[in-house]
């Protein structure tokens, strides 16, 4: 009954958070403490379950990035960027997926966010399609959504862990990234065939689309910003940080300690200058994540998460069951969160695995990939940011393009992952 009534609760706060503007998070830590009661779990056990770590490494990185976003230090880089492309409209496509992926692996869950406002309004000045421009950001932030300092990567890892199995950090960033630079490359040959030609002909100033004047306001100008941006001191420290991060977690430092000290000296550099940087925290992924994580705990200990893997593991087939669960998590994710739904997808991948047959490192990077690549939707926090910098004449039809080529991924993606990540483990 308890395990019943757990399952209710957990429903009722992924639904409620889907369709009301209310962070998962709260509802789940709300349901940790009261299923907790229930369950018999008091409440200074359900508060054992905050995951520490977790909060450190979300907050210490997106920290980081807040400071090297109010510094210029992003602008710097991406200005550097473009101006190696020269103008080049095929290069330009590439280079901002890159710049995405860069950005995202270093565990800014905002990249897409960050570079919308410049890619689509270069998007219409060099007649770039902008469809193409927005899923190929989209796909370059998601092909390194799992890197081990990213609130994807974080999340993942600590579930696999507290379940006992043996998932490489590498093999679950890598995976995905070579999934979706693949879909990239298909997405590219279809839509950019015609960058390789007339680099130099593109049709001026970016205008802003209809009915969205401010909107293009904030691109031109946040263009202008990109195009100003100077090596300065602070910047060069500010990289230099960034860089040490990157060392600090190759050499098995705690990577959010890590970004709380760098973050600090850089704040203590220049305080006045980077005052605005606790706002740039992504405190709602702060909130999703360890809230998540908290029911999660309490629901493993009330005996909820054995009970699903249980009925997971009664299809019989465990590649047809593999099978159905990514297509599950893929469609659920596209209108929902993505870290929502692979915190309840993976405990049921722990029974299935117990039976033998289904190699855990590939299930889990399975589902990982398809509970992000689906973020390309307009009903995603990318896809709506891609939607709102879109400079296009009928923003509603260029979202139900956006909804068609979604429609597309949440159809293959559970199928190419199942292909190349599950059923060779398989075999």
């Amino acid at each position: 009954m308890v395990q019943f009534v757990s399952l209710l609760v957990l429903v009722a706060v992924f639904t409620l958070a889907t369709v009301l503007p209310v962070n998962m998070g709260i509802l789940a830590f709300v349901a940790a403490f009261v299923v907790g009661a229930i369950s018999g779990i008091s409440v200074d056990d359900v508060t054992g379950y905050f995951p520490g770590d977790t909060f450190v490494l979300v907050v210490g990185i997106t920290l980081l990035f807040g400071v090297a976003k109010v510094n210029g230090t992003i602008d710097l880089v991406v200005a550097a960027s473009l101006k190696l492309v020269r103008g080049r409209r095929w290069a330009v496509v590439w280079l901002m997926f890159a710049l995405a992926a860069v950005l995202m692996s270093l565990g800014s869950v905002l990249a897409v966010g960050m570079l919308a406002p410049i890619a689509m309004p270069i998007a219409a000045r060099y007649r770039i399609n902008p469809l193409l421009m927005g899923m190929m950001l989209s796909h370059g932030a998601l092909s390194a959504a799992f890197s081990p300092i990213t609130v994807y990567g974080a999340f993942t890892t600590g579930m696999v862990d507290d379940a006992g199995l043996d998932v490489s950090p590498l093999l679950l960033f890598a995976v995905p990234f070579g999934l979706n630079v693949l879909i990239a490359a298909v997405l590219f040959a279809v839509l950019g065939r015609d960058l390789f030609r007339g680099d130099e002909d593109v049709t001026g100033p970016a205008q802003p689309a209809s009915g969205g004047g401010s909107t293009g306001t904030l691109t031109r100008t946040r263009t202008a910003v990109v195009t100003e941006a100077r090596v300065t001191p602070l910047r060069v420290i500010t990289l230099t940080g960034m860089l040490a991060l990157l060392v600090a977690g190759a050499f098995g430092i705690d990577v959010g300690v890590a970004a709380f000290v760098i973050a600090a000296v850089l704040l203590l550099s220049a305080p006045d200058r980077h005052k605005p940087s606790a706002d740039e925290v992504a405190w709602p992924a702060v909130l999703l994540v360890c809230g998540m994580l908290s029911y999660m705990a309490v629901l493993k200990e009330n005996g909820t998460l054995a009970m699903l893997g249980e009925a997971a593991a009664a299809l019989g087939s465990p590649l047809l069951a593999a099978l159905l669960l990514c297509f599950a998590v893929a469609i659920v994710s596209a209108f929902g969160s993505s870290i929502g739904t692979l915190g309840i997808a993976l405990p049921l991948a722990v029974p299935l695995l117990d039976l033998g047959q289904l190699g855990a490192a590939g299930f889990v990077v399975a589902l990982g990939f398809c509970s992000t690549v689906v973020d390309v939707s307009p009903f995603s926090t990318n896809g709506i940011i891609v939607l709102a910098q879109a400079q296009v004449p009928d923003k509603r039809v260029f979202q139900r393009r956006m909804l068609a080529y979604s429609a597309l991924v949440v159809a293959g993606a559970p199928l190419l992952a199942w292909t190349a990540a599950i059923l060779p483990s398989a075999l």
